[in-house]
């Protein structure tokens, strides 16, 4: 019993192995798009953000801390909070996020989405007036 489990021929050999090779390739594919890809899509837009903040722009830091940029250095920001304006100066890497960009992100959405809606309008009123 125990020779025929251990008793392989060559072909097994190559096919077993090919089988397997493939299968480390699903695998590493399968974490390269589930894991890899979108660890290093969230990195890159969250350098983005910090490197978009500007005077004016309403932040949230990783701390919970809000507030309103009131100056931007190279790795650092100034950010006044509070009623009392209480400034704090943190490293661009605590903010969690730019609330003012997200607004104006939405904003921008907004109006493509009325110009899409206004150009199919005048498309539909065209069609009509030449039928």
């Amino acid at each position: 019993m125990y020779q025929f489990l251990t008793d392989t021929t060559t072909a097994d050999t190559g096919s077993s192995l090919m089988t397997t090779m493939v299968m480390l390739v699903v695998m590493v594919a399968i974490f390269y798009f589930m894991l890899i890809r979108p660890e290093n899509k969230r990195k890159k837009e969250a350098e983005q953000t910090r490197n978009s903040i500007k005077v004016g722009d309403k932040v949230t830091t990783i701390g919970g801390i809000t507030g309103k940029v009131v100056d931007v250095k190279d790795e650092k920001f100034v950010m006044e909070s509070g009623a009392d304006q209480v400034r704090i100066e943190f490293a661009k890497w605590a903010i969690s996020t730019n609330d003012s960009a997200t607004e104006r992100a939405q904003e921008e959405a907004k109006k493509a989405q009325e110009a899409k809606a206004k150009a199919k309008a005048a498309k539909k009123a065209e069609k009509t007036k030449t039928e």
